[in-house]
């Protein structure tokens, strides 16, 4: 199913303010998803220190529970791996 970048648009734009991140965070694995990182240098970072978001938090909060990227595919019958 081809989808343009018209209707990309359009969902973004679409969004509340609060889910805006999230769906930069997803868009983002998406586009990356292809690339392997280097485990052995992202083992070697420091963690970093940034206070979660809004966003984070209130999912964190949330009584939806946790759904693993197999429930979210089979859900939403989504054609991609999730992690």
């Amino acid at each position: 199913m081809a989808i343009s970048n018209e209707e990309l648009m359009k969902l973004v734009h679409a969004l509340p303010e609060e889910a805006k991140k999230s769906a930069y965070d997803y868009l983002t694995f998406l586009a990356l998803r292809h690339t392997r990182p280097n485990w052995a240098a992202i083992d070697q970072m420091e963690p970093d220190d940034a206070p979660l978001t809004e966003e984070e938090l209130r999912q964190l909060d949330s009584e939806e529970g946790f759904v693993t990227g197999k429930d979210a595919k089979r859900e939403f019958g989504l054609s991609v791996d999730l992690p």
